[in-house]
């Protein structure tokens, strides 16, 4: 089954074709440098990126995989390129109608689509939640809008689930290598989450932030070190640097203890509480109390706060994740999203011993149409009737749970 997955919740616009589990192709804008100045992700304005960006994506990503096959994947180009005339009356009323809100999509929708025959898709996977709901509404109605001019199911795709089946898109992984029950710790800007996952499609969460998410946390101390955004990368960069400064005094020998030799050491909060939820708001205003109190920050001391504010990180992830292991007899773990691309936290996970660690790629572990795709396909082979979806049901949901 070839699926065309989308990503829209953000600010990636991101597309693919995968075929079961195989790559296809791929094509991504990220938007990171648009919103830099802005501290964070604009909704709008990440709307209106995605609006203009998701027509140019697709006509890329049929031209590089019919370049890679040699083949012509989405068809022949049409001999006489004709304008928006060649839809229908009807199929124009829908467009227009369908997007309305997005008039840049629907220009270039109405320029391009035309001139190409119907790919080699059997369904169409989208983002439908969690999100930023005016964002996620340009990529569904995008796939509306294919859907219905080529006849093409549609399947909505909870974006979590999608950051635990990406693990499936590593060259050495299939389905059938996670063991059940297995656990997922998913870790982004916008979620902190522990699930328990009895078979595909079939998650129950058992733990959640209350607060700030673990992504969130990073970029707000970031910004508390003047550092840019997106701050969690420049935050492991710089607990790195430090890291490997007190490895080198320490004769080139890493510490079994980060801590050592550093002189801040922050909360570790809810590590010790009888459920699996998470809390970072506190440990975020115990490094700000800290910086008002210092003052002026040194190099030197932005890379010894970074470092401690990661070590408690890492800590109540793993202490957490380690007893939701033990409870639930989970044979696989599963750690998307994000903030698994951080070294320190990515290294820790990969550690643990006793049971099956599953990471994505790096590629992979942010914001990507890969892991939409299949998990648009583990859901058409599970339950088929997924395939029967009426359109007019699939609607942005923000705060959409697993």
């Amino acid at each position: 089954m070839k699926i065309l997955g989308i990503e829209t919740s953000c600010d990636e616009t991101a597309l693919c074709i995968t075929e079961g589990f195989s790559v296809l192709g791929t094509s991504l804008f990220s938007q990171v440098k648009i919103h830099e100045k802005y501290g964070g992700v604009f909704p709008m304005l990440a709307k209106r990126e995605h609006a203009k960006n998701l027509v140019p994506l697709f006509k890329n990503l049929l031209e590089k995989i019919d370049t890679a096959t040699q083949t012509e994947f989405a068809g022949k180009t049409k001999t006489t390129r004709n304008q928006p005339a060649d839809f229908t009356d009807a199929q124009k009323e829908f467009l227009e109608k369908m997007l309305e809100r997005e008039p840049e999509l629907l220009s270039a929708f109405l320029e391009y689509i035309p001139t190409i025959e119907k790919p080699n898709i059997d369904a169409i996977a989208v983002t439908y939640g969690p999100g930023l709901e005016p964002a996620l509404w340009v990529g569904i109605n995008f796939a509306k809008a294919l859907g219905y001019i080529w006849n093409i199911p549609i399947i909505p795709i909870n974006h979590m689930e999608g950051h635990i089946v990406s693990v499936l898109a590593g060259a050495q992984v299939t389905k059938t290598a996670i063991t059940f029950p297995a656990l997922a710790l998913l870790i982004s800007g916008g979620h902190t989450e522990l699930v328990h996952i009895l078979d595909w499609t079939k998650y129950e969460v058992i733990g959640q932030t209350r607060d700030d998410a673990v992504g969130e946390a990073f970029d707000k101390v970031a910004r508390m070190l003047s550092l840019p955004y997106p701050g969690g990368p420049h935050i492991g960069e710089l607990a790195g640097k430090e890291r490997k400064e007190r490895a080198e005094q320490n004769g080139g020998k890493k510490s079994d203890d980060d801590s050592e030799k550093n002189p801040f050491t922050f909360p570790r909060p809810m590590i010790h509480s009888n459920d699996f939820d998470f809390s970072f708001s506190g440990l975020k205003t115990s490094v700000l109390y800290k910086i008002k109190e210092l003052g002026e920050l040194t190099p030197k001391i932005k890379q010894q706060i970074a470092c401690a504010f990661e070590d408690a990180v890492v800590e109540v992830l793993l202490e957490k994740t380690k007893k939701a292991i033990i409870k639930y007899g989970a044979k696989s773990l599963i750690v998307g999203g994000g903030v698994i691309a951080n070294t320190k936290i990515r290294e820790s996970f990969l550690g643990l011993s006793g049971l099956q660690v599953f990471i994505p790629d790096l590629s992979l572990a942010t914001d990507n149409a890969v892991m939409i795709a299949m998990a648009g396909y583990i859901n058409a082979t599970k339950n088929p009737s997924v395939l029967k979806t009426d359109p007019k049901t699939i609607v942005a949901q923000g705060n959409l749970r697993l």
